[in-house]
């Protein structure tokens, strides 16, 4: 699974013809998710700028609702308020507020979280957009789709509790990733090691 809407954006195809294994991306899930919740055919799209460059979720939505209408918006700054855990006070309301007007105005009904940080502003998300906005999040479609794939395949472990044993290799600060990695979580990060990949 690529657990990057921009990764998926722009290396999916590639890596599907290099991988021996099947390659889930954010993007597919999330589109899909979104057609499924429309009612109007009018989806916001939400991202990092390299993901809404790529029209990636213009032409998966359109696999489903060639007669959606897609509005897109670039939020870089959601990725370091998220990184930061300002994910609820005046300086993420305000940004929400700033980058979410024009999609309020456009009258779109679904929102698609484009980027796997944006779910930790969903909150002010909602603030800014306002309760006739359904919120999509990636993240949670491909976890579903990627469930159901292992599950055809007779490879999901375990009860399907979550209970289990996570270990994260990471190859830069541990202690940034386990910092940030707690927020994503809900917890904190037991079983961490930096690694080398050059070796």
């Amino acid at each position: 699974m690529i657990a990057c809407n921009t990764m998926s954006a722009v290396a999916l195809p590639k890596l599907r013809e290099e991988m021996e294994v099947p390659v889930v991306g954010v993007i597919g899930p999330g589109a899909e998710a979104a057609c499924k919740v429309t009612v109007r055919k009018s989806i916001g799209i939400i991202g990092t700028a390299a993901t809404i460059k790529s029209g990636a979720y213009t032409r998966a939505i359109a696999v489903h609702l060639p007669d959606a209408r897609v509005v897109e918006k670039t939020c870089p700054l959601f990725v370091p308020l998220a990184e930061e855990g300002w994910v609820d006070n005046e300086v993420a309301r305000a940004t929400a507020a700033l980058y979410l007007a024009d999609m309020k105005t456009a009258g779109i009904d679904t929102l698609v979280l484009g980027c796997t940080h944006y779910p930790l502003l969903e909150g002010v998300i909602r603030e800014a957009v306002g309760p006739g906005v359904a919120l999509v999040d990636s993240a949670r479609a491909t976890a579903t789709v990627v469930r159901e794939r292992l599950m055809e395949r007779g490879l999901l472990v375990g009860d399907g509790s979550g209970a289990g044993e996570d270990h994260f290799y990471v190859t830069d600060s541990s202690e940034r990733f386990r910092e940030v990695g707690s927020r994503f979580l809900g917890g904190p990060l037991r079983r961490l090691e930096q690694i080398d990949i050059l070796d």
